[in-house]
C-alpha cells in the first residue's frame, strides 16, 4: 500500500528516444509505492555521456508529453530542453531544489545499470546532497562491483523506501522492480527494420512515431 508523502516528488530524466513502458513502469512503481505528490519526467537536451539522440528535442518532448497524458501525478518538465545545453543531473536537481525549497523530499529515479556508473557522473557527491536515489533493480541485473565507490555509497546510505521520507536528501533505496527489459536502442533498431513496437510503448507514442516517420 502506498504511504502519504505530501512533500515529496520523483524525478526521472533521460533521452526518451523514444520513451517506453520500461521508463513509465519505473516511474509509476516509485510514485505509487512512496505516495509521491508528483513525478516529473524530464527529457534531456544534450546528453553528456552518450551519443546525440536520433530524434530532435522537440519530438522527444512531444512523445514524453503524450506518454504522461492522463497518468495521475505524472508531469513533464521541459527545463533541460529549454536550456539548450548539456544536461547534467546535478544542475537540474539544483534548479529543482531552488524551486521546491529545502524541505521537499526529492527522489531521483534510475536503474541499477545507471547507478553502477554513478560516481563517474559530474559532481555526483552534490547529487546526494540534493536528492535521494531510488534504484530500480531488475532480477538478474548487475550490481555495483565489490569495493567500488558505488558499493561503498550503497552500504553507507541504504534505507528502505520509508527512509527516503525522513530527510530531504542523502539516502539510497534499492527496489526490486518489475522485469521489463525494454531498450530504446533495441526499439529503434526494430523499427528501422519495420517491426512494430506495439505493447512496448504507449499507443499514443507509437502513433506519433508513425505520423512523423521517426526511426
Amino acid at each position: 500500500m502506498a504511504i502519504s508523502a505530501v512533500n515529496a516528488i520523483g524525478v526521472l530524466g533521460g533521452t526518451f528516444d523514444p520513451i517506453h513502458n520500461g521508463h513509465l513502469r519505473l516511474a509509476w512503481e516509485a510514485h505509487t509505492r512512496l505516495g509521491l505528490r508528483e513525478t516529473r519526467l524530464i527529457p534531456c537536451h544534450v546528453p553528456p555521456h552518450r551519443a546525440t539522440p536520433t530524434s530532435s528535442a522537440h519530438h522527444r518532448l512531444a512523445m514524453t508529453t503524450l506518454a504522461c497524458a492522463g497518468v495521475p501525478g505524472f508531469t513533464v518538465d521541459d527545463w533541460e530542453i529549454r536550456r539548450d545545453a548539456p544536461s547534467y543531473s546535478v544542475e537540474t536537481l539544483t534548479h529543482l531544489r531552488q524551486q521546491l525549497g529545502e524541505d521537499t523530499r526529492i527522489i531521483f529515479l534510475m536503474g541499477m545499470d545507471a547507478f553502477c556508473q554513478f560516481t563517474t557522473w559530474h559532481q555526483w557527491q552534490r547529487i546526494l546532497e540534493l536528492a535521494h536515489l531510488w534504484i530500480a533493480h531488475r532480477p538478474g541485473a548487475n550490481e555495483p562491483a565489490p569495493g567500488s565507490e558505488e558499493a561503498r555509497q550503497l552500504q553507507r546510505r541504504r534505507v528502505d523506501h520509508t527512509g527516503l521520507l525522513e530527510a530531504p536528501a542523502g539516502s539510497i533505496c534499492v527496489y526490486d522492480s518489475t522485469a521489463l527489459d525494454i531498450s530504446a536502442t533495441h526499439l529503434r533498431a526494430q523499427m528501422a527494420l519495420g517491426i512494430s513496437p506495439r505493447f512496448l510503448l504507449p499507443d499514443s507514442v507509437r502513433g506519433y512515431i508513425e505520423q512523423h516517420e521517426l526511426y
